[in-house]
């Protein structure tokens, strides 16, 4: 669906995935779901439209219909900023695991998408769905990654 700004007609759609530094697999449960609810809210007070996304335990993928006006890196740059600064404030525990003020690594993969659109979603579904497949067999799940031996499941009671 093509949008409009004052003198522009735009139709700018992105596929972007990053990684929390080192490769950490941390997204489990509650912490999951409010990394998603963050990134939302930080693009909705863009004004980005975030059309389908997936927070893996080890890495985030988004896929995001940006203005023209803004610069792909700055977009990214803002939503792991951001981000990082609100789940360090809210889950305190995250800050001594994570060195300096920096939760996602540096770097991050970012591609244009146009006619392949159904594709990439596609993709994103399967990426949960893999996921999930993963999550049953994997035995260290029972642990929460920040606290030793409780489970995670306990902290959403």
């Amino acid at each position: 669906m093509k949008k409009s700004l004052a003198h522009t007609v735009w139709e700018c759609k992105y596929h972007i995935v990053w990684v929390p530094k080192n490769r950490r697999k941390i997204a489990y449960g509650r912490l999951q779901r409010e990394i998603g609810k963050v990134l939302r809210k930080l693009c909705e007070y863009k004004g980005i439209e975030v059309l389908d996304g997936v927070a893996c335990a080890d890495h985030i993928h988004i896929f995001l219909s940006i203005p023209p006006k803004y610069a792909v890196s700055t977009i990214v740059g803002y939503l792991k900023g951001k981000s990082t600064m609100i789940l360090f404030e809210r889950y305190s525990s995250l800050r001594r695991n994570f060195r300096g003020h920096s939760f996602w690594a540096r770097g991050y993969y970012v591609s244009t998408v146009g006619l392949d659109e159904q594709k990439v979603r596609k993709y994103i579904k399967n990426q949960q769905e893999h996921e999930t497949i993963k999550e049953r067999y994997d035995t260290d799940l029972e642990k929460d990654p920040f606290r030793g031996a409780s489970k995670i499941g306990e902290e959403d009671n």
